[in-house]
């Protein structure tokens, strides 16, 4: 028998990871992964794949403007914790794309 597992809409080859059961991901936990991605894009955090810290302003602009469409759809529809937590990270990644627009 092959070792591919079939999901709905894609194929998984190999075994499942094997190790103590994950937490659910949070609304928060869910905005600073989308958040480092932006941060990896602007060169202010290293690239997981490579360690190095490479600037790509096109793909910092889609990142931020996915966040912006995310705070836009989501308002009204959020604790007060996560919307604090967006304004802060939204505002903070556009002040640091700004900058690094600059350089």
């Amino acid at each position: 028998m092959s070792e591919e597992k079939r999901g709905e809409t894609f194929v998984m080859r190999g075994e499942a990871r094997q190790s103590a059961p994950e937490a659910p991901i949070t609304f928060s936990t869910f905005l600073i992964g989308l958040a480092s991605s932006a941060l990896i894009h602007l060169g202010e955090a290293p690239n997981p794949e490579t360690g190095k810290s490479e600037r790509d302003l096109i793909l910092a602009r889609q990142s931020l403007d996915l966040l912006g469409m995310l705070h836009d759809k989501t308002r009204g529809n959020l604790t007060s914790e996560e919307q604090q937590l967006f304004d802060n990270l939204l505002a903070d990644l556009r002040l640091r794309f700004v900058e690094a627009s600059k350089r």
